[in-house]
């Protein structure tokens, strides 16, 4: 049996008075890359903050089988890092804009640290690596509130990557980046799972989610597959949940979805 890395019974959330998750059973494997897809207003971003315990919810989630309500907030801030649409929904996001980008990426090392305390060497470096691997280590010292939107998220996701958790989760991490730092982020994505970490994103983007080892495609608040990505199972999953508008095809070794 393959380590899980998170996983959740009977989960349920809320959105106002509607129910917008309904007792979702799914366990998520370690080491690998699983992307979460779906029309709008599935339930695809709301699936991800609450397993991330970011939004109140009913059923149980564990990281690492582990129950995530017993978790301390610092160990579990430790293990599992999270990246929001357009950074929402971490720390600093409101009032970062006079913030350098070393010190909004070295906010990812806050679980690390000691109260008050400087940061360590082992914080410097892995800011360091983080920014360099989404090239933003040469405006370091710019202010974030004078980054272009597409500058702006790959800070935050250097944010996310300094924290060096156990368990990535990204919800839309692809909004504002052209092209080639699409594909910058697909491969420091593989460069993690190579490493033994897990990632789970949300993406719009079907033909970079089908790049994933594992795809979760969720309608209507419920999972309706889950599955590896060259299955052709899951392939005619996905063509059904977007009403056979589009239509999986193999192009030069990648899996694309194009439309009908």
């Amino acid at each position: 049996m393959k380590p899980v890395a998170i996983a959740c019974k009977g989960l349920s959330a809320m959105l106002g008075n509607a129910e917008v998750l309904h007792g979702i059973d799914l366990a998520i494997d370690a080491g690998r890359w699983t992307s979460i897809v779906g029309p709008n207003g599935a339930g695809k971003s709301t699936l991800l903050k609450a397993l991330a315990g970011l939004l109140p919810h009913q059923g149980e989630v564990h990281l690492f089988d582990e129950p995530m309500a017993t978790l301390a907030g610092r160990t579990r801030a430790q293990r599992l890092s999270w990246l929001g649409q357009s950074g929402a929904g971490g720390a600093g996001e409101g009032s970062a804009d006079d913030l350098t980008v070393y010190d909004v990426a070295m906010l990812g090392r806050l679980p690390h640290q000691r109260w008050l305390a400087a940061p360590s060497e082992a914080d410097r470096a892995a800011v360091e690596r983080a920014l360099r691997s989404t090239q933003a280590w040469d405006w370091r010292m710019r202010p974030l509130g004078q980054l272009s939107g597409g500058e702006r998220q790959r800070v935050l996701l250097a944010r996310a990557l300094a924290v060096e958790a156990r368990l990535l989760l990204m919800d839309e991490p692809l909004t504002n980046l052209d092209p080639p730092h699409q594909a910058d982020w697909m491969t420091t994505t593989r460069a993690l799972v190579a490493e033994g970490r897990t990632v789970v994103s949300v993406l719009h983007e079907l033909s970079m989610a089908l790049a994933a080892d594992a795809l979760v495609v969720v309608a209507d608040g419920r999972v309706l597959h889950h599955g590896a990505c060259n299955d052709p199972v899951t392939h005619t999953a996905l063509e059904e949940v977007f009403g056979r508008r589009i239509r999986i095809h193999r192009v030069a070794e990648q899996w694309i979805a194009l439309p009908r």
